[in-house]
């Protein structure tokens, strides 16, 4: 009978469990976050149920009005406190709130020319070597794979691909290997490589084809006016061979022209096709290259003559879905706004590269492009007047459509930390 009556029990509060899991009031409390960061002079709605009321002692960061079924903050000033939802009086749930000081950058939009050096000479490739005998891969046999890098020689540091020859031959003459610093991913090791002297040219090979630059167009996403640091593309640069992330000792962005567009289509993306600048005037440099795009100090002041403004930026929890404009270039130099929709957003709390969802909306845009192309890459989004993040890719089977990156987590590659900014200006 005992046995009877705790299972009954265990059934009815199971039941009773999922039903206030069920509940409305049970999930609006739920979804009431434990903290929200906001932006000196931006407000923020907190959804709520009519049971639940809010309470905060005297704040000079924030404010708030609250109504039936939500709670409306206004970020007075820089600072943290904190925010108490209350059933009956009683408090429930705290909510930390986070006021940062206002921050503005300039949105981009302009069509660069990126020309990337690498560190060392990047391994893109083995070939065999025709010897007097036989064939021999000596590249192979040291051990060098794909992707591999070659940052010294006989302890010299290896920065153009000109610096090689010399080692070489100077090495097969004397019939004596080389000693390579290799760097693969993030680690080191040491290896030596014998040349060999192929039959047919009369020449001392690696049997290794190699590579010491890239080059290509993206996007300016933005630039803070103070510093002149910048970001662009909002995706890493990889190489076109080994497909790998490319590793940066330093690079240059020049201004661009966009002579026509490969219109995008179901399978196949579409290209931005365009010409570095006749004079290749440099209008920065480039520091990192890195899964948010690439980032650096701009050296000459650039506009896109359309938002030439600084404006605020929207953080990941503020993007919400609806219409929307990015800043791109179809044909020349002259940067346009265009329609699109965010189809879905994610609050991000840690640095992810697809927090949006994005789809061109704009006719004019569709019929010129197909849609998002490459070399769009690094758009600026703006939502609100706010920027919000970049275009980054393209869905290949809806050339409409493709992802976007928040904008905080470029701003924090390129060095910008609105969170520590805070903490300077404080001290300062």
């Amino acid at each position: 009978m005992k046995d009877r009556l705790r299972q009954l029990t265990g059934v009815i509060l199971l039941v009773f469990l999922l039903l206030l899991g069920f509940s409305k009031p049970f999930q609006e409390y739920i979804a009431i976050p434990t903290s929200i960061t906001l932006l000196e002079g931006q407000e923020h709605q907190i959804p709520k149920a009519k049971a639940i009321s809010a309470m905060a002692d005297s704040s000079e960061a924030f404010s708030y009005k609250e109504q039936a079924d939500s709670v409306s903050l206004s970020a007075d000033s820089p600072g943290k406190d904190e925010l108490f939802m209350q059933i009956a009086g009683l408090p429930v749930k705290k909510v930390d709130v986070n006021v940062l000081k206002n921050f503005k950058v300039v949105p981009g939009g302009q069509s660069i020319g990126v020309q990337l050096n690498t560190l060392g000479v990047l391994v893109v490739g083995h070939h065999l070597v025709m010897t007097k005998d036989s064939k021999a891969s000596p590249g192979e046999d040291a051990g060098i794979q794909v992707g591999d890098i070659i940052t010294k020689i006989n302890g010299k540091k290896i920065e153009k691909m000109e610096q090689v020859a010399p080692y070489v031959e100077e090495a097969g003459r004397n019939g004596k290997a080389l000693d390579l610093t290799v760097q693969r991913e993030k680690s080191q090791f040491q290896t030596k490589l014998l040349p060999v002297k192929d039959e047919k040219e009369q020449e001392y090979k690696l049997g290794l084809y190699i590579r010491d630059s890239a080059a290509g167009i993206g996007t300016m996403t933005f630039y803070e006016p103070k510093t002149k640091k910048y970001g662009a593309l909002g995706h890493v640069i990889s190489d076109v061979d080994t497909k790998k992330p490319i590793v940066v000792e330093n690079g240059k962005i020049v201004h661009s022209t966009v002579t026509s567009i490969e219109k995008g289509k179901n399978g196949t993306p579409g290209e931005k096709l365009a010409r570095f600048s006749g004079n290749r005037e440099v209008i920065g440099n480039i520091t990192l290259n890195s899964p948010f795009g690439i980032f650096g100090t701009l050296t000459k002041d650039i506009k896109n003559g359309t938002m030439d403004q600084a404006m605020p930026i929207g953080l990941s929890h503020q993007v919400k879905e609806g219409p929307a404009k990015i800043l791109t270039v179809v044909e020349g130099n002259e940067v346009e706004p265009y329609d699109i929709e965010i189809i879905s957003t994610v609050p991000q709390k840690f640095p992810a590269t697809k927090g949006m969802v994005i789809k061109v909306t704009d006719e004019r845009l569709i019929r010129k492009t197909g849609g998002i192309v490459q070399g769009m890459s690094g758009s600026p989004i703006i939502q609100d007047g706010k920027l919000v993040g970049a275009v980054t890719h393209v869905f290949v089977n809806d050339p409409a459509s493709g992802y976007g990156v928040h904008i905080e987590w470029m701003l924090h590659e390129a060095g910008i930390d609105i969170y520590e900014q805070q903490e300077l200006d404080k001290v300062s």
